[in-house]
């Protein structure tokens, strides 16, 4: 039986957490899985990184002192794409907090050239390869950002400092600290609702990108269930 999980409702079977922003995408997710699939809960978190890691954390704490710890966490839900199309499957090969760091006069500095901190966290790269393979998933890195783009500058910034991104969202990263706290492997699946870029709400296609994450999500749940960390 797939648990459409809500905070505080987690199963003693599950080995691999779920964690999406809101309910809409966390009940996405739970449509996409098959019924006789007790190894993932799916729980929305919260939104933006703060939520996200705080949420992720409490999820995976309860289940370790619950004796039945998470071995593998995914972030999911829907994003913006910065060439993909309304609909299509990204997978992250590197989930980066695209604005942590400084502004200096000379631009900005990520907070690991401060000396401290990081600002990526990778995916096992088998993961992601047999991910995208049965999803037919594009890979590249997924921006999490605190605020999200709404102007074609600041599109063009991000693309221009982060060559590889493929999306960008508000959560992934928060996801992946708490994981990274917990020594968990973490994975981040989006699909694409809207552009990256200005916002022209008349143009998103939030129910098409819904309806594409139950179904990158019914083609990823075999690889993720037999997925072994080694």
């Amino acid at each position: 039986m797939v648990v459409q999980a809500r905070e505080g409702l987690l199963t003693d079977t599950a080995h691999i957490l779920v964690a999406t922003a809101v309910p809409a995408e966390r009940d996405a997710v739970a449509r996409g899985l098959h019924d006789d699939s007790p190894a993932i809960d799916v729980v929305a978190v919260g939104v933006g990184p703060a939520a996200a890691a705080a949420g992720t954390a409490t999820a995976l704490t309860r289940a370790a002192l619950a004796g039945h710890p998470y071995t593998l966490v995914v972030s999911a839900g829907i994003g913006g794409g910065f060439t993909a199309p309304p609909g299509a499957v990204l997978v992250a090969d590197a989930i980066t907090a695209a604005d942590l760091g400084a502004e200096t006069p000379e631009g900005f500095v990520p907070v690991t050239e401060l000396g401290f901190g990081t600002v990526t966290h990778r995916p096992p790269v088998s993961l992601v390869r047999d991910i995208a393979a049965r999803t037919g998933a594009t890979v590249g890195t997924v921006l999490t950002v605190s605020t999200v783009t709404g102007t074609a500058d600041r599109a063009a910034l991000l693309a221009q400092r982060h060559p590889g991104a493929v999306a960008e969202a508000m959560e992934g990263f928060g996801v992946a600290e708490a994981a990274a706290a917990h020594d968990v492997p973490v994975a981040e699946i989006r699909t694409v609702s809207n552009a990256v870029g200005p916002r022209d709400r008349a143009a998103w296609r939030i129910g098409d990108a819904l309806a594409a994450l139950s179904d990158a999500f019914g083609k990823a749940a075999p690889v993720l269930e037999s997925w072994k960390n080694t």
